[in-house]
């Protein structure tokens, strides 16, 4: 197949990537370098160094190359950032993502893979959080993303265009080997940030300890970023098979504290740096955990390297090796 991965160049996207084309398929990527590294997109793609806004040269891309899917990573993480500049996440994240599914309709682009989030639950009500679960995000990031699961409904609708929305729970890992990884700039996410801790012998934050959950600290579902990528490989062979909207959580169905993840980099590291608590932060659910049973069932959806020791070593062992 012929696949357009946007965002190739960041976490996921370059993991994407280099599975898409370890399988057989011809891609092409387009990233802005803005916040990916061109040194992560494997060399057999094809890139595209461009903003998504920028129609005239996304559009010669599209109508150079007939497209059987799209696979949409292109967009912005931080929740907090969000809360500070909801425009950008509205601006980047929906209108990139509109621009890009406007593409898709006037190249008869009929397959679109959407990169959404388990933010887009909020507060749960229920857990594990099934895909039927009320949506309410709490910040504009989850909007952005929500924003666009409904936008792929009306295109659906209206255009016939198939699309299935993975909703993240929370991208976790590395390459076996520790080849490629996790590495944004700045870093939010608990399992590097306690990583580099463990490397500079820094204090970790650990905010909020009074969660109603076993230990005091957050509970979250984490998927193992190899998984992750094997989960839009499904997704891709249901849109090929049968056309339709679908959305799938993507997660384990299993959850870990924050205690418990700082614990495993320690005990993988073999590093006991000291945890400073600190209040919670605005808008941390208690628990956030997927029930992952309809991508399993209806996919077979069975992930493999989502324990949190291997979640761990993975990531120490990139970190580790690309430590500055």
């Amino acid at each position: 197949m012929k696949i357009l991965v946007t965002g190739g160049a960041g976490y996921i996207g370059s993991f994407m990537v280099k599975r898409l084309i370890s399988r057989g398929d011809k891609v092409h990527v387009i990233d802005s370098l803005e916040r990916g590294h061109k040194d992560a997109i494997d060399s057999e793609a094809i890139f595209h160094q461009m903003n998504l806004m920028d129609w005239d040269e996304v559009e010669q891309v599209f109508s150079s190359s007939q497209f059987d899917a799209v696979i949409h990573f292109a967009g912005y993480i931080s929740m907090e950032e969000s809360a500070r500049d909801p425009g950008l996440y509205f601006c980047n994240n929906t209108s990139g993502s509109l621009e890009i599914i406007e593409h898709c309709k006037r190249n008869n682009v009929k397959n679109f893979i959407f990169s959404s989030t388990a933010g887009v639950y909020g507060n749960p009500i229920k857990i594990p959080i099934p895909e039927d679960h009320p949506t309410n995000p709490v910040n504009p990031y989850g909007e952005s993303k929500l924003m666009v699961e409904k936008i792929l409904s009306w295109f659906n609708k209206i255009d016939g265009l198939s699309y299935a929305c993975l909703r993240y729970f929370n991208a976790s890992g590395a390459a076996i080997d520790g080849s490629m990884g996790e590495a944004h700039d700045p870093e939010t996410h608990i399992i590097p940030k306690a990583i580099e801790a463990a490397l500079n012998n820094n204090e970790f934050k650990m905010f909020g300890t009074d969660y109603q959950t076993q230990d005091g600290t957050c509970v979250r579902d984490y998927i193992h970023v190899l998984d992750l990528v094997e989960a839009h490989i499904l997704a891709l062979e249901k849109l090929v098979k049968d056309k339709g909207g679908y959305i799938y959580n993507v997660g384990t169905g299993k959850g870990y504290s924050n205690k418990e993840v700082v614990e495993m980099v320690k005990k993988i590291s073999g590093i006991n740096f000291p945890i400073v608590e600190l209040e919670r932060r605005s808008g941390d659910a208690d628990s956030l955990v997927a029930d992952s049973s309809k991508i399993r069932n209806e996919l077979g959806f069975n992930p493999k390297y989502s324990d949190l020791e291997t979640i761990v070593k993975t990531a120490w062992e990139y970190h580790s090796k690309n430590s500055k």
